[in-house]
C-alpha cells in the first residue's frame, strides 16, 4: 500500500461563509467547480460540500449544534494543524500569494523562505475565513 490520501473531511466553522472561500481557493489549486457535490446527513446532522479532483476530495462539513460557538484552534487534540499543498517551484509561490489573498485568506507568513523547517523550505502560510490554517509549500527534495 501507498500513502496516498483519498479525501478529507475538515469540519468549519461556518458553511455558507466557508463555501464562499473554497469557491475561490479551490480552483487554484486544479479543482473543477462543475466537480462540486453537496450532501446532508440529517442522522448525523451534518452538511458537506465535496471538491472532487482527480487527486483528492475534499470535503468541507458543518460543525454539530452544540460545537458551533467553539474558536477553531489547530492545537486542540484531534484537530488538524495544517494542510500543506506541494507548489511545483517558488515561483508557483510566488504567483499564487496574490490569488489566495484575492480569495479572503487571511495571510499569517507571506511567501519565504523558512530555514527552520529545512534550508530549502520556501512557503506561503494562510488562513481560510473560520481560522483554519493551510500552507503552499515548495522544497527541492532528493527523490527516496
Amino acid at each position: 500500500m501507498k500513502p496516498i490520501i483519498d479525501h478529507l473531511q475538515i469540519t468549519v466553522k461556518d458553511l455558507a461563509e466557508a463555501e464562499v472561500f473554497y469557491d475561490k481557493f479551490l480552483p487554484l489549486l486544479g479543482f473543477d467547480l462543475k466537480n462540486k457535490h453537496k450532501g446532508s446527513v440529517p442522522a448525523h446532522e451534518f452538511d458537506v460540500i465535496e471538491y472532487v479532483h482527480p487527486k483528492l476530495i475534499l470535503g468541507i462539513n458543518s460543525p454539530r449544534s452544540v460545537f458551533k460557538d467553539e474558536a477553531v484552534h489547530r492545537r486542540k487534540p484531534g484537530s488538524l494543524h495544517h494542510l500543506a499543498f506541494q507548489a511545483k517551484s517558488k515561483e508557483e509561490v510566488d504567483s499564487i500569494y496574490p490569488r489566495i489573498v484575492k480569495a479572503g485568506a487571511e495571510i499569517v507568513d507571506p511567501p519565504q523562505y523558512y530555514p527552520q523547517h529545512g534550508e530549502n523550505y520556501y512557503a506561503l502560510f494562510f488562513k481560510d475565513p473560520g481560522g483554519i490554517k493551510y500552507e503552499i509549500v515548495f522544497e527541492k527534495r532528493d527523490q527516496l
